[in-house]
């Protein structure tokens, strides 16, 4: 029992709130990383190239235009291993909207667009011949102070 307090006892300081602590810590949040990770299909890759160097970038100059996001690339997985993706796709941004204002965003996207919820989930569904999502991660860069 004893030594079962005694653990418990030492766990205290882990427990303390970082906002206390927050002025000792080496680093700050930075920016978020929205990365999705892509599988080529066997002979996709020059269609889906031209995919990402025309609508993709174009839906990412208009989302950088409005100050949603600061920036994007797409990196190449030079040596994948067995079920790696091919490709990544970032997309930087300082903050994630609320839900409302995600909404808002979403309507200007389709009116800029010029078309539907439903023809947008199409033409994703339609990309599936050529490549294949495999994973999405949103990470949060840490910077050192």
């Amino acid at each position: 029992m004893k030594a079962l307090l005694a653990a418990s006892v030492s766990l205290v300081p882990l427990m303390t709130p970082t906002g206390a602590l927050a002025g000792d810590w080496p680093m700050v949040m930075g920016e978020y990383w929205e990365i999705t990770g892509v599988h080529l299909k066997d002979g996709g890759a020059f269609t889906y190239a031209g995919f990402l160097a025309t609508q993709w970038k174009a839906d990412q100059e208009f989302a950088k235009s409005k100050g949603w996001i600061k920036s994007y690339t797409v990196l190449s997985n030079v040596y994948p291993r067995k079920g790696e993706p091919d490709l990544y796709l970032l997309v930087m941004t300082e903050r994630l909207p609320s839900g409302p204002e995600g909404e808002k965003r979403g309507d200007e996207y389709l009116a800029w667009k010029k078309k539907t919820e439903a023809q947008m989930q199409k033409e994703s569904g339609d990309r599936f011949e050529f490549r294949e999502i495999g994973s999405s991660m949103l990470l949060q860069e840490l910077k050192f102070k």
